[in-house]
């Protein structure tokens, strides 16, 4: 492995990681973020689709065109709706907090996580 490919493939896991643990600060309700002018917040043109996981796994992600701060995943059989919110890095994070699920969007992969955990549920997935 070069090591350009290595320090990209750091920079990324601690992109990610900084996605699953950021949290609130206060103990107001978080709102799903709006993208600002100065691109605090990333926003990818991604696909509704299937999306084919490490494992065996899929997820199927449908977007919703006119809220792009909401995306509906189905995951084992259950449909849930997540909400975006703010990362720390900037990086586009979906969150069903009732239920514990968070959808990491990234052009060329994104992940599935137990919220509550930090552990990945589907990892490495790619729209087939």
């Amino acid at each position: 492995m070069t090591p350009f490919r290595q320090i990209i493939i750091t920079l990324v896991c601690a992109m990610l990681a900084a996605c699953v643990f950021s949290r609130p600060q206060s103990d107001a309700p978080v709102k799903p973020s709006v993208v600002s002018g100065e691109g605090q917040q990333l926003r990818f043109q991604l696909a509704s689709g299937v999306y084919r996981c490490e494992s065996g796994r899929s997820v199927q992600i449908q977007r919703d065109a006119r809220n792009t701060n909401l995306i509906e995943i189905s995951w084992q059989g259950a449909r849930r709706t997540l909400l975006r919110y703010d990362s720390t890095s900037g990086l586009p994070r979906y969150e069903d907090r009732q239920h514990g699920l968070l959808w990491i969007d990234l052009p060329w992969k994104s992940v599935l996580m137990d919220a509550n955990s930090g552990r990945p549920l589907a990892n490495e997935c790619k729209l087939s």
